[in-house]
């Protein structure tokens, strides 16, 4: 039999199947405050309420998490259907990656909104702080041994040993479903969605400040990350809704939907005029208060 990479990990840092604190937990943990921190320093970049963008990141958090366990049950209701308790029990795991961003983007949009926030502007400062978490907690993945895919004869095929291993132990209760036993080497999809995501940062910071309107780079984050994943989602083996189409293949199509003809009619180039042109016009009205300021002062103290 061909040999791949053995990922032999431990998925649980302590604890078991019903009580344990798993990796992909704490490296989720570890991912959205590193989104959280990248985004305060992006609003000060920006020169954006520091505070605002923290309120709307917390608020985004809480949408991703319930967005994230919507994605999940309904992924995989024929286990929640038949115990529907177990939907609440966040702790035992389970997390659909498109519910969360879709659902922090939609948590944080509305907070954004009603706090009367420059919406498109936290949009787009939250494009790259995405794309970091999404990889980090992709690394607990690896390590928790989650998903399972096609099998694949390369040298770059992997394979899981730990017998906790989510994708070990559904691919062992079920062969013939997937194809594939758990000693047969198959694709690191995994791995496949943090290259892209590496890639589709590089193309987010090359058109920071060069695109307009506001919340146009976060359109071509969600665009070229649908992409990705509805390419990347034909070598995993996820249930199959219809035509052949995994739950991720269906809401990439969603995104595309929404985000494919905002791109076309709004998004133009201005070749980063657009950036320090702003910030010309922001250095402008900040010496034309101070001029007011020290005229009236002046005005004062000869009134004295």
């Amino acid at each position: 039999m061909f040999e791949g990479i053995n990922i032999p990990f431990d998925p649980y840092i302590f604890g078991g199947t019903t009580t344990a604190f798993s990796w992909h937990g704490f490296l989720t943990f570890i991912a959205v405050g590193t989104a959280i921190w990248m985004s305060g320093r992006a609003a000060i970049r920006e020169r954006l309420d520091q505070e605002q963008v923290y309120n709307t990141a917390l608020w985004g958090v809480l949408g991703g998490i319930v967005g994230a366990r919507i994605v999940h049950v309904l992924d995989n209701w024929a286990i929640y259907g038949d115990d529907p308790l177990s939907i609440f029990a966040v702790w035992n795991g389970g997390i659909g990656l498109w519910g969360g961003i879709l659902g922090g983007w939609i948590a944080g949009s509305i907070y954004a909104y009603f706090a009367k926030a420059p919406i498109g502007r936290f949009m787009d400062i939250a494009a790259a702080p995405l794309l970091v978490a999404q990889t980090i907690g992709r690394i607990g993945d690896i390590i928790n041994g989650e998903h399972w895919s096609r099998p694949l004869e390369m040298f770059w095929a992997w394979y899981f040993t730990d017998i906790d291993s989510p994708a070990r132990a559904v691919i062992d209760q079920h062969p013939d479903l997937f194809g594939t036993d758990v000693e047969r080497p198959v694709h690191p999809a995994v791995v496949y969605e943090m290259i892209t995501n590496i890639i589709i940062l590089g193309v987010i910071f090359f058109l920071r400040g060069k695109v307009r309107p506001a919340g146009s780079v976060f359109m071509v984050y969600l665009a070229l990350y649908a992409t990705a994943r509805f390419g990347i989602q034909f070598v995993r083996l996820d249930d199959v809704k219809f035509w052949g189409l995994q739950e991720a293949h269906l809401i990439a199509i969603l995104v595309w939907l929404v985000t494919i003809p905002w791109i076309v009619w709004k998004v133009r180039w201005t070749g980063g005029g657009g950036a320090p042109k702003r910030r010309m016009r922001e250095v402008a009205d900040v010496d034309r208060v101070t001029a007011g300021r020290s005229r009236r002062e002046r005005r004062r103290e000869l009134a004295r």
